[in-house]
């Protein structure tokens, strides 16, 4: 993506990835965050047992002894997050699968799954399939670990309503068993208007990837040009371009936008699937948008980009809680379930505002980290975490 179509793009992008909103609550909050994940569950398990609804097709294959549950990474055990450490590492290891001449840049396996975000970026945000595409891409990511790298559990989260020091978190901390520390602390401005910069925004020097350098882009930046993070050789972000993972973990998301009367309100207050993916991507309620807000916690570089953000290691944990997010809404009023399992709503590119509308029928891509047996997978395949290709719930 060149030219004026890079400007097009950024300019969309700052709506996308840093929007705030005012759509009105259409109901108002009286549940809480527990209470919406208990129910959500309990929903499931029904769904699950067959003793509720939700209008899916299932097989055998997956039930209450096959599920698997994701969980939260601080919730996991220091061996269980140690085995997904290894596993992620594992991927960095292995060579790509992609072409060297058209893709240089990419050089691990784990570099893959960057491209193809990269390749499908216009496609998947403030489309149909934002939320089902990416629940596929991490479904693909967690079968990677697993087929490839003998990863033994499941991938795990990042509850945004967890932690109020969010570079003290189990996530950054900086031990053996976290996904590495903050970036080093050095002097330097927010990459966007009306923000504050945060305690770090140098590289990654502690933890299981500290010196982890990353190679593909940056296409879209956001961190302060004064860094002077060196540019990508091709303007399209693939180029072979050698940095240091910058990270800038901040506070101020998480304290200001994503408390858990905001993951309330924001559940509560959307009952059709077009208003509630809009409503995570350009903010609800005055409150600014999850998605962004999540990204822009970790921020740094690659962290901040759009395109590229998958080459930050905890971009899974990000969009896994926003699967999660999306499942909780789905499942927590039983009397919803099957009407809200087949909803399917929005345009096909997310720069063009009169794209043609998404079809549940339309087939989703991955190229070539797409698991066995799913290549142009239905979007209607991809409703339900126990139906499809999938099988598991959310702890």
């Amino acid at each position: 993506m060149v030219g004026t179509t890079l400007i097009t793009a950024l300019v969309a992008s700052l709506c996308l990835f840093s929007g705030a909103g005012g759509a009105p609550l259409e109901k108002k909050q009286t549940l809480s965050l527990e209470d919406i994940q208990k129910q959500a569950l309990a929903n499931a398990w029904k769904v699950l047992n067959g003793t509720l609804d939700d209008g899916m097709t299932r097989g055998k294959t997956c039930n209450a002894q096959t599920v698997s549950i994701r969980k939260e990474y601080g919730d996991l055990s220091k061996d269980e997050r140690k085995e997904y450490i290894r596993a992620v590492k594992c991927l960095l290891s292995k060579p790509s699968k992609l072409s060297a001449t058209k893709y240089p840049g990419a050089k691990t396996r784990y570099d893959d799954f960057v491209v193809v975000h990269m390749n499908m970026t216009p496609s998947v945000h403030s489309t149909a399939n934002f939320m089902h595409w990416h629940r596929y891409y991490i479904y693909a990511y967690e079968t990677a670990l697993k087929t490839e790298c003998e990863f033994k559990g499941s991938q795990p989260y990042w509850n945004w309503a967890k932690y109020t020091d969010l570079p003290a978190s189990p996530i950054f901390d900086g031990s053996e068993t976290s996904m590495g520390g903050n970036g080093e602390a050095v002097s330097h401005k927010s990459g966007m208007p009306g923000t504050p910069a945060g305690p770090g925004g140098g590289c990654v020097k502690t933890g299981p990837f500290a010196g982890m350098n990353i190679t593909l882009g940056p296409l879209m930046p956001t961190m302060d040009a004064a860094l002077k993070i060196p540019k990508n050789p091709r303007a399209d972000g693939y180029g072979y371009n050698p940095r240091c993972l910058r990270r800038d973990v901040n506070n101020y998301f998480i304290t200001n936008w994503m408390k858990p009367a905001n993951l309330v309100a924001q559940i509560t207050g959307n009952s059709a699937i077009g208003k509630f993916q809009d409503s995570l991507q350009n903010g609800f309620g005055g409150a600014q948008a999850l998605h962004s807000s999540g990204h822009f916690s970790i921020w740094g570089d690659p962290g901040g980009d759009v395109y590229v953000s998958p080459a930050e290691l905890v971009f899974w944990m990000h969009h896994g809680q926003l699967d999660r997010h999306w499942w909780q809404w789905a499942n927590y009023l039983e009397a919803q379930v099957k009407t809200r399992a087949s909803m399917y709503e929005g345009g096909t590119n997310w720069m063009n505002p009169n794209s043609a509308r998404g079809k549940a029928t339309d087939p989703q891509w991955l190229d070539v980290v797409t698991p066995a047996g799913t290549e142009g997978i239905q979007s209607n395949q991809l409703f339900s975490t126990t139906a499809g290709p999938f099988c598991y719930l959310y702890q």
